[in-house]
């Protein structure tokens, strides 16, 4: 962009976007497409991805991570191509932006890694609305949320946040009433799980127990109905994740993982999504502090978070 001299001026828009725990996953069979249906409820919580979109004049899209990531990224391979989920989302952002220019995004990661929490869904939601911002291509939230769509299934939820329900491949979004806050606890693994394996074990888990499941089309109600009422004794009791058994299967580590958050405190543990990443429910802010500081002791890698907390959002915009 210029300046009133005619010179290229960069600018900078850092958006933060939250990562998700999936409170409850219902997952149908294996369809002809290659996908599965899923029911689920998406929780926003308190770990956020942020991306600083800066022009550049040279043109095209470049990615970076940024040093202040809080992650131990050491051997994680995150891909600063056209393999990243928000390298694609500048990507579409560009074809469809009118005063498109070079851009480069900085991500800084905190959300796990192949962690279960949507942590490249967030880099990719918060692109978007900051190369929207970036290059003043006036896009409504429906708009982005449909571009969203087009680059999978969590994306448009870490663009809406708070809570909502998920049907279809996860991106068929519902905004679901919750405002009272939940606290839990993250569990990280010092390593990743691939969503596509975590799919692949389930249905062959299921395939060699004869096991056929419908489709689901609705989520549990009474979920619904403690999310609204804040109650996380009465959730504790319909946490559901289908994908919990295959991520078990492939690390089964992680059967010991809850047994000990429960064993210390927490009134339910469940796998984030598809692994490996603990969510435990706690019943409050305090007990939630407790029960990660005792499992730091223990030498696990725990952060006391809480939501429902609000989607992507612009945190600056400053010309350089």
């Amino acid at each position: 962009m210029k300046n009133p001299h005619g010179r290229f001026s960069a600018r900078t828009v850092r958006v933060k976007a939250p990562g998700k725990v999936n409170v409850s996953l219902n997952v149908g069979p294996l369809r002809p497409d290659g996908y599965h249906s899923v029911a689920s409820v998406y929780l926003a919580v308190s770990l956020y991805e942020e991306v600083a979109a800066t022009s550049t004049e040279t043109g095209g899209i470049t990615v970076s991570i940024s040093p202040n990531s809080t992650l131990d990224l050491d051997g994680v391979d995150i891909p600063l191509d056209g393999r990243n989920l928000a390298y694609k989302a500048a990507a579409i952002m560009a074809d469809v932006s009118e005063q498109a220019t070079g851009v480069h995004l900085e991500i800084t990661k905190r959300v796990p890694v192949a962690g279960g929490m949507g942590g490249g869904s967030a880099d990719a939601a918060a692109t978007l609305l900051a190369c929207d911002a970036l290059w003043n291509s006036g896009l409504s939230r429906e708009e982005l949320a449909h571009l969203a769509a087009e680059l999978g299934a969590d994306v448009p939820f870490s663009l809406l946040g708070g809570t909502a329900v998920g049907l279809g491949v996860g991106d068929e979004l519902s905004p679901a009433l919750a405002k009272a806050q939940m606290d839990w606890v993250l569990v990280c693994a010092g390593y990743g799980l691939s969503t596509p394996e975590v799919f692949r074990t389930l249905d062959r888990l299921r395939d060699a127990e004869g096991l056929e499941v419908p489709d689901p089309v609705e989520v549990d109600p009474k979920i619904l109905q403690a999310l609204r009422s804040g109650d996380p004794e009465a959730l504790s009791r319909v946490l559901i994740n289908d994908l919990q058994r295959a991520s078990i299967d492939l690390a089964p580590q992680l059967r010991d993982t809850i047994g000990l958050g429960e064993s210390n405190g927490a009134l339910a543990g469940i796998v984030s999504g598809s692994g490996p990443t603990i969510a435990l429910l706690a019943h409050n802010t305090g007990s939630a502090e407790a029960l990660a500081e005792e499992l730091r002791h223990l030498g696990h890698d725990a952060l006391a978070v809480h939501g429902p907390v609000p989607g992507a959002r612009i945190i600056s915009d400053t010309l350089l």
